[in-house]
Parts: structure tokens; sequence; C-alpha cells
């Protein structure tokens, strides 16, 4: 933050150095409705500015150019003005440069957390990555975002450019909630998932949403788009689908818009709900080449039957092995089962992934799996980067969090999805070596001796002498007991939280992180303050698990029968 004081009793400062023709972007809002709430703008030569907000509710989002640049002062009351947020950018430069942060409230500041390497938002909660592509020649995430506190409220589209998938520029916040939202705070929506493609017609990209309001009819959700010739800022929205279906039995639940390139050339366009016979994934398509409209209803792609899930969320289909006119080109069918519970283990909201043949219409089957036991990968987006598919996920979980919930969050280790044997694997793409900053250890750990972590990021990589052969790896944590653990009945993740006091009537315990009857060889493990990845057997197995809160993990040890163990490695790591 450049300089934060306070003036006065009554006041408070913010302070910067503004370049020529740059562009600051402001919420406030009235902490009464009793009185407006504002900020005055003075610079070197004065006061030249002041903006207002009258609404108690919900922040105001103000734009401010200023032409002229040098020193300038943002000032306003406490005790009658909240501001949440404010930056500045350049629009001649800010994919390359981003933007600066000057101020956040505490509520919705980003946590500290040294040699940290997972994506985060600079400020506010995310949820699900969306619009996940390569466009301008650079990788483009938005994300579900409130920026306003790490607690879920009205949707906005977060957003960030990167050159490698790691190391990420912060944007300016890319879509907003609708006005109806900003003049009714009782209501609840926003501009929820979606993705995005590239003009194919000029520079720029379209990118798809679902607005939501909460309790509008006859539609909660409808499908919106909007396009970006400068790949920073979004035009006004249109509606491309106003409604659901009809005659299929559909909820309410209607969103999360993926468009992508069908075999015979034309867009299609996924979309979840959920029927009467449980969650449906929709197809539609256009022959309009932009994308733009012309929308038609093709029927259900896919139905899920087996975990009483509710709404299948964030549907994703892409090509894995070859052209996508190929008919012998196997497709991965993504989708999150929406409050679907496994039975066994008591994991919820399962992220699922099919892989089989799809011809423009249908999809065709061959074989599925969960796409990550440690079930806190979810909405994972993908797209086909080269030729190579690459997707991200949600580092979390609705059965750990919710509205009421402050939450903050991190999007998972980039994921490359490749088939190999038969098998779908999703190991971390080639560029997660990079974040090696210098090996800490190279025998202890193999000889069942504790390694201590010099901070929070850490890859632990380790073989065994044969598939299966059992193993326990204790990750020694301040407010649990953490372990990742291989046995007779798979691979799992330990995650238990230490008792604060003695509970005669417990509830049952928590879920079990298992992969059933997985017998792995070769492990690599990725720690971060509050998160856990492991890849086992090159990504034939995929366990992702949020931690809760940021203690970093201290040291490990690995203990396992003489011999199991043949090697093991651990490295520090940082962006």
């Amino acid at each position: 933050m450049a300089g934060s004081m306070e003036t006065a009793v009554e006041h408070r400062v913010i302070e910067t150095e503004l370049p020529v023709n740059a562009t600051l972007h402001l919420w406030l809002k009235a902490v009464s409705p009793e009185e407006p709430g504002s900020v005055s703008f003075h610079s070197t030569n004065g006061k030249f500015g002041e903006v207002q907000a009258v609404n108690a509710e919900e922040h105001s989002f103000r734009i401010y150019h200023v032409f002229g640049g040098g020193s300038i002062e943002l000032i306003y009351d406490p005790a009658v003005t909240s501001v949440s947020v404010a930056y500045w950018f350049t629009a001649s430069d800010v994919l390359e440069t981003g933007i600066t942060v000057l101020h956040t409230n505490p509520a919705n500041a980003p946590p500290e957390l040294p040699e940290s390497y997972h994506f985060r938002p600079p400020f506010g909660w995310m949820n699900d990555p969306n619009g996940f592509g390569r466009f301008g020649g650079r990788p483009h995430l938005f994300y579900q975002h409130y920026s306003h506190g790490r607690i879920w409220n009205n949707m906005h589209w977060g957003h960030a450019v990167s050159s490698d998938y790691l190391r990420w520029r912060h944007l300016p916040v890319f879509l907003f909630p609708s006005e109806e939202l900003s003049v009714r705070p009782d209501k609840r929506g926003g501009a929820f998932s979606g993705s995005a493609i590239a003009l194919p017609n000029g520079p720029g990209i379209r990118v798809f949403f679902t607005e939501k309001i909460a309790d509008r009819v006859p539609e909660q959700e409808i499908q919106m788009s909007a396009t970006s010739a400068d790949l920073f800022s979004a035009g006004a929205a249109e509606v491309l689908l106003p409604r659901r279906p009809d005659g299929e039995g559909l909820t309410f639940d209607f969103r999360d818009p993926y468009v992508f390139r069908g075999p015979d050339g034309r867009w299609k366009m996924l979309l979840g709900s959920q029927s009467d016979a449980g969650g449906v994934i929709l197809l539609y398509e256009t022959e309009d080449n932009a994308a733009a409209g012309g929308w038609i209803y093709l029927g259900k792609l896919y139905t899920e039957t087996r975990y009483e899930t509710s709404a299948l969320e964030c549907p994703c289909l892409l090509p894995l092995d070859g052209d996508p006119r190929d008919p012998a080109t196997r497709w991965a069918l993504i989708y999150g089962l929406m409050n679907g519970e496994d039975k066994d283990t008591g994991r919820r909201n399962l992220s699922m992934v099919d892989v089989g043949w799809f011809d423009g219409r249908t999809f065709t089957k061959e074989f599925g799996r969960e796409l990550d036991f440690g079930t806190d990968n979810y909405a994972f987006q993908a797209f086909v980067d080269g030729g190579s598919p690459v997707g991200i996920g949600w580092l979390g979980n609705w059965a750990d969090t919710g509205p009421t919930i402050d939450f903050p969050s991190a999007m998972s280790l980039p994921r490359t999805l490749l088939l190999e044997d038969g098998e779908l694997l999703t190991p971390p793409i080639g560029a997660a070596e990079s974040l090696r900053s210098r090996m800490l250890d190279r025998t202890r750990l193999a000889a069942g001796q504790t390694v201590a972590l010099p901070h929070g990021a850490a890859e632990i990589v380790f073989d065994l002498s044969e598939p299966g052969a059992a193993f326990h790896l204790e990750l020694d944590h301040p407010e649990m007991r953490l372990a990742v653990t291989q046995h007779g009945e798979g691979l799992e993740i330990v995650q238990q939280h230490m008792p604060t006091e003695v509970q005669e009537n417990a509830g049952p315990p928590g879920p079990r992180y298992l992969a059933k009857a997985v017998k792995a060889k070769r492990f690599r493990v990725f720690l971060d303050y509050g998160s856990l990845e492991i890849f086992a057997d090159g990504g034939r197995h995929a366990g992702t698990k949020r931690i809760t809160g940021f203690e970093p993990v201290r040291a490990l040890r690995l203990a396992a029968e003489p011999g199991v163990v043949v090697h093991a490695t651990v490295w520090a790591l940082r962006l």
C-alpha cells in the first residue's frame, strides 16, 4: 500500500504518485443511510474532484481519470465513508504492468505468505476459475470474485494475466454485478461463472457468463455475453439465452456456459442444470462464427444419477489426443457434482471426468473417474493450448465454506491432461519445476528422519520399491494431524483437527479423502500455506486438499518398512 495515514481524528488520507493518464478504480459506501459518504481528490495544485456514495448497504464503484499525474491524495472521513478498495493503472501498458493497489480494508486484505506460489486474488473473495485461455499471446485467468471481503457476496469477475500459468499480474476487475443488484442490495447474485473465446474476426475476446438475481421471475439465471477489444475492460453485456429450454423438467439452475469449437466447426455451449432424473449438462450450438447469437438447444448431453447430486456445475469439454475434427479423437468431459456425496467416504461435491468421443451432438463415454480424490479441485476449467490441454481449479469446496464463512482461497496448481496407456493423467504443468528454489534434503527423509521446512512452500518427491507399498508421510502442522499414507485400502489424505476440549456427544467423523484400491509407486507432494496437492504415478491419481488457515507445515517424516523408499528429495519452493 502506498502511504495511508491519519491527518486528523476525523479524516483518513491515501497518498500516491500517479503517472500521466492514470485510471483510478475506487469502491466506497456510506457508513449509515443518514449521511452520504464521499471521497475528495487533491493534487499538488489543490482539490480537483469528489465522489459520493449514498448507499449504506453495498459498495459503489467509481472510475476517475487523472490526466496530469503527480502527487495525489484521497481524503475521506471513516466515520461517514467506508472505502473498500482503491487501485490504479495505465491503460496503455496494464497488460504488462498490472494494477497498483493503494488501499484495501482489513476485512478483504490478502494474507501475507512468504514464498507462497498458488494464485490468490489481490483482495477479497475468490472461487471458480472463468474464461481460462490464451488471448493476445498470453494466458488469461478470470475468476469469481467479491472485492469487499473474504465472504461470498455479489459476484464480479476478477482478472489476471501470465506468461507461464504460475506468475500472474493482477488486472482491473472485469465484470460487475448488474445495476439491478446495485439498487436492490437485499438481493444476491451477480456475474456468475463462464468462459471466453478469442474473437474470430479481430483482436479481443468474447466472454460468456451467467447473470443471477435471486428470486427474479421467471428466470433467476440467464446467459449473457460481452466483448473486450483491449483484453482488460468489458463492453456492455447482452442477453444470449433469456430462459431455460422448455419441456425438460429443469430446476431454476441454469448456469456456467462453457463455449468451444465442436468437431463440425460450429461453436458449442455447455450449461449445467438439474432435472427430475438427476444433474444434467445441456448442449447448445450456433452457426454464427462470432458466437454472438443464434444459439439453439440440441438436448441433454449427459445426465448424472449416481451421487444424488443437485445441479451439475462448471461443465467443460475438450479434445485430448488429436485434431478435434478427427472422429477417433477422444474428448474429456469434466463437471462438478453440486451437493453430490460419496456415501462410502462422506466426501461431497466431487469433480468428475469422463473420457470418450464427441461428434458435435453426442458424447459416447469410454471410461470415467474422479478428477481429484481430495475434492478441493472444484470448478476445474481447461482448454487446449498449442495442442496441449491445460486446466486449473478452485482450491476449495462448498462443503467447507459458504456465504457466511470468511474463506481466503486460492487456485490449484495448473495441470495438463493427457492419455497414456488408456488412462487419463493430470500432472502439474512442466513449469512447476521452476518453483524449486533450493534442495533441502536427499537422504534424511528416505532414511526415516525428520526434515524441517524453512517456510510453508515445499515439494516432496519420492519413489517406492514396488507399486502399492505401504508408507506414511507425516506432516507436522501446529493445528491438526496431517498425513499422506498408502495402505491396504488405497491412497489417503489424513486430516484431523486437534480437539480443543472433550466432547461427549461429538458428531460423526469427517470425510475420508481416500482413493480406493490405488497402488502407486511414484509421488510428488506440493505443500503451500493452506493447501496440499498429491500427484501419484505421473498424475494417474491426484488429490487436492485445502488446509484450514495458513499455518505452515513445519517438518516432514516418512515412515516405511526398510528398503521400501528408494529415494526421496525435498525442495523449498517460491515464485
